[in-house]
């Protein structure tokens, strides 16, 4: 594997890694929501999937963590804790809209990782890592649409209820 496909894989591991962690920190700051709680929960798994098979896909080369990330990190925590506390984020509801749009975001630069990925398999030839990205790479343009189609849901209530 050369330089530029190894870093590919670790940058794609990396966000993989960071978007199941957003995932179930927003699924536990919802908890009352749900669609939010399960649903945030259920595509945080996808994710952590995705980072195992990116492990085994650089397996020979790259050494990464077959293990997805905690996602309880109290230091991750503290800048959000302490934020919440002067009040910037004091409404639940404005919160779960700038989760929403986050989450959108980071699927979003997941996706263009597997497209790169998924481009560059297929002028090597790679199957092994083309078929990892093409099962991996719908499951991320769902969860891209769910924030979004949450986010379409939800707005317009949020942004005129008192």
């Amino acid at each position: 594997m050369n330089n530029k496909v190894g870093l590919a894989i670790r940058e794609l591991h990396r966000t993989e890694n960071a978007l199941a962690r957003r995932l179930l920190q927003i699924s536990d700051r919802h908890k009352t929501d749900h669609e939010v709680f399960h649903l945030g929960r259920d595509l945080a798994r996808w994710s952590q999937q995705h980072v195992r098979e990116l492990a085994r896909a650089g397996r020979d080369d790259l050494d990464l963590d077959t293990e997805p990330a905690e996602d309880h990190n109290i230091l991750a925590a503290l800048p959000e804790k302490g934020s919440e506390l002067i009040g910037r984020h004091h409404d639940p509801a404005l919160l779960l809209l700038r989760d929403l749009r986050e989450i959108h975001r980071a699927a979003a630069g997941v996706s263009l990782g597997w497209e790169v990925l998924a481009q560059t398999a297929q002028a090597l030839p790679d199957r092994e890592l083309l078929d990892t990205a093409e099962r991996c790479h719908p499951q991320t343009l769902r969860q891209m649409r769910w924030a979004n189609a949450k986010l379409e849901e939800s707005a317009a209530q949020i942004m005129v209820t008192g």
